[in-house]
């Protein structure tokens, strides 16, 4: 299962994507924790020392290796270079999982014990001064977009990624990556402005937003998320000593977490599992090739002097029964 956090700058998206990965590892899921935000906390928010974080592989860095992997023997993939972040799999390429040992996680995940299990974590890699003027942040998500493209999970399965803050995930196709998109929302007006453009843009392509109440101290803080959410609000957290000692670089153990906090990241993995019922594989290679063709067309042919869309495997859906394709 694919889960996105999103939300507002200093809403706490970081610190729940972090508890529900730390929930998750709890119960020894497999998990591959992903930091695609443009300012990178998750790592220190699992734990990570400052250093520690900061030396975890970038995958844009990674990505001719990436890009190598994945286009396989798939015969309409000329080369690496015409290769851009939304080039669909098709018959040849090599898909990915999350529980294999293969050359992308070897070179850009690191194992991290976490609460009773053993995850992977993967960062983007921060945006730098040098980037400037030469390149957007989408440049360094796209890494991203290709592994979520040829990724083939199951249930009790989980990949968590924390977003980057805001909308500006809409600038690509990375939104309708995603089993479940939760909505981090302070209980004030700028709170769930992010909730009310998300459900704008991912009302067309059917994509799931769920909001989580956070930093919710009153029964109005409560009352005022429903207004606004209505169904859509699944869970709320409110303050947390637990949490204010992590920030401290002292977390107690983490089922020392507040029983009310620990019941709402229960929750979320509750609705984050109802979905898989849903999941439409062929939607979502739909989807896939729908922002590829838009992204061959609006810069991707002028950019490697290709016709991306001879990239398109008609008759490719991706989907669990794909056995996993070697070279």
């Amino acid at each position: 299962m694919k889960i996105a956090f999103v939300g507002k700058g200093g809403s706490g998206k970081t610190t729940l994507s972090s508890l529900f990965i730390r929930h998750l590892a709890s119960t020894e899921a497999p998990v591959v924790a992903v930091d695609a935000d443009i300012n990178q906390h998750l790592g220190t928010a699992l734990g990570l020392g400052e250093g520690e974080a900061a030396a975890l592989p970038s995958m844009g860095a990674h990505l001719p290796l990436i890009k190598k992997y994945l286009r396989g023997r798939n015969p309409r993939i000329g080369s690496t270079d015409t290769m851009i972040k939304t080039t669909p799999p098709g018959e040849g390429s090599r898909l990915l999982r999350v529980r294999e040992d293969n050359p992308v996680y070897e070179a850009c995940a690191r194992p991290l014990r976490l609460d009773g299990g053993v995850i992977r974590i993967m960062a983007t890699g921060v945006f730098t001064e040098a980037d400037l003027g030469v390149a957007c942040y989408h440049s360094k998500v796209g890494a991203v977009e290709l592994y979520l493209n040829h990724l083939v999970d199951g249930p009790d399965e989980y990949v968590v990624v924390d977003m980057t803050a805001g909308s500006d995930s809409f600038a690509s196709g990375l939104f309708t990556r995603f089993d479940m998109t939760f909505l981090v929302a302070e209980p004030t007006r700028k709170g769930v402005s992010v909730y009310r453009q998300y459900t704008r843009y991912a009302q067309d392509f059917g994509v799931t937003v769920k909001v989580v109440g956070n930093k919710v101290q009153s029964r109005d803080d409560l009352e005022f998320l429903r207004d606004a959410a209505g169904e859509d609000l699944v869970a709320t957290v409110g303050q947390s000593e637990w949490v204010r000692a992590l920030e401290r670089g002292r977390p107690g153990p983490f089922g020392a977490l507040e029983p009310e906090n620990r019941e709402a990241l229960r929750v979320l993995r509750d609705a984050v599992d109802a979905t898989y019922a849903r999941r439409d594989w062929e939607r979502y290679t739909r989807q896939m090739v729908h922002f590829h063709l838009k992204n061959a067309e609006s810069w991707g042919n002028a950019k490697t002097g290709a016709d991306l869309a001879a990239q398109v495997d008609p008759g490719f859906v991706l989907g669990e029964s794909r056995g996993r394709l070697s070279v």
